[in-house]
């Protein structure tokens, strides 16, 4: 499928981070995602329900972002990337976080992760 819907900069503040001040203290941070999609029938018929609602995404994952408390970036990622696998029922995901003014000179650190379903299967 070569249809994606993406979803840039979606900023939210959570606790992440292996320092004493980070784990007291909220930061942002930033999510681009991009997910599969057939853009055809949606544009057929011109009904959400044809499609990947982007809102409930990005509902649930900054209900989810908000309550979590993680040491690192990589962690929050993964957990993200198996929430929305798992509520959406998508074939994958790709997805970056960065953890703004996380480095003195830089404007941001992160990681950028791909995942699929079968990534998280037992």
């Amino acid at each position: 499928m070569r249809d994606r819907i993406h979803l840039s900069d979606l900023k939210i503040e959570t606790i992440v981070g292996i320092f004493d001040w980070e784990r007291t203290t909220r930061q942002t941070v930033s999510f681009d995602f991009e997910f599969p999609a057939d853009a055809r029938h949606a544009a057929k018929l011109d009904r959400i329900e044809d499609t990947l609602n982007y809102k409930s995404v990005a509902k649930k994952v900054i209900a989810y972002v908000e309550k979590s408390e993680f040491q690192l970036v990589e962690t929050l990622a993964e957990r993200v990337a198996e929430l929305i696998l798992q509520e959406f029922d998508l074939p994958w995901v790709k997805l970056s976080i960065s953890k703004l003014g996380a480095i003195r000179g830089s404007r941001e650190v992160g990681i950028t992760i791909e995942r699929t379903r079968a990534d998280f299967t037992t």
